[in-house]
């Protein structure tokens, strides 16, 4: 099964760079994040054809949300991440397929709203924390793609490219993503890499050129999935392409 995470910033204006994408890669499925639109707004027609089904988690007001794209079986099982009745973020969309429950998230920047924007963005982890727990103790094979916001190391970043107060880096951030590898999840990108300065986001400007990036857009793996990880990679053909998002696809493959 080869897995894929992107965040399109957009998703109307990306379509024809993920339709490119899709047909390159041949991701089995690829969640999105950052579309931009509300639900009934994705650009359905530009997948006509593709082999692809799509379903979409916008979000009223055209910010955030989330999908999922197949060309195998898949069925949804959660629009939102437990926890918190009345967070009306599209945020998390859950699928089951061929036996794996995973998850595509859009967890919170932090950098805006000040104290409570940060206090939301450590509640979200707690949940996804308390979420995931739940899948281990289950023993279900279970994974979590998407655009996390978290540099968990400063291998994580370009030199200097962000400051220490940023929510990105900050000591509580980090600490609710080991909280998160604690439970026995694998960062499957720097299982397979370790040691590798590797990038998943680029700023708009020369960030791009100059190879000034983050690594924010992840795939976290249950022990069961972790057995099966036989390759991960960044696709960063799409970043390099006209029009693109700032950040660009990883993918991943189990046998």
């Amino acid at each position: 099964m080869r897995l894929a995470t992107f965040n399109v910033n957009s998703v109307r204006k990306r379509a024809p760079g993920l339709r490119r994408f899709l047909e390159a890669a041949q991701p089995d499925l690829v969640f999105l994040q950052e579309l931009k639109c509300k639900t009934e707004e994705f650009p359905a027609a530009e997948f006509e054809g593709s082999g692809y089904r799509f379903h979409a988690v916008g979000q009223q007001g055209g910010r955030n949300g989330v999908a999922v794209l197949g060309r195998i079986p898949f069925e949804v099982t959660a629009e939102t991440l437990p926890g918190e009745d009345d967070d009306a973020h599209a945020r998390y969309v859950e699928v089951t397929a061929e036996g794996i429950d995973i998850a595509g998230i859009y967890l919170p920047n932090g950098n805006s709203g000040g104290d409570e924007g940060f206090a939301y963005k450590l509640r979200w982890m707690e949940r996804l924390r308390a979420h995931a727990a739940e899948k281990l103790d289950a023993f279900r094979p279970f994974a979590i793609l998407g655009d996390f916001n978290v540099c968990p190391t400063e291998l994580d970043l370009a030199p200097r490219a962000l400051p220490p107060t940023d929510a990105l880096v900050r000591p509580e951030t980090r600490a609710a993503w080991r909280a998160l590898e604690n439970l026995g999840l694998m960062d499957a990108l720097r299982a397979l890499h370790p040691g590798e300065r590797l990038y998943t986001y680029w700023d708009y400007g020369p960030a791009f050129e100059a190879n000034r990036g983050l690594r924010i857009d992840h795939a976290l793996l249950s022990p069961e999935l972790a057995e099966r990880l036989s390759r991960g990679w960044v696709d960063a053909k799409p970043r390099s392409e006209e029009s693109p998002s700032d950040h660009t696809p990883v993918l991943f493959e189990l046998s």
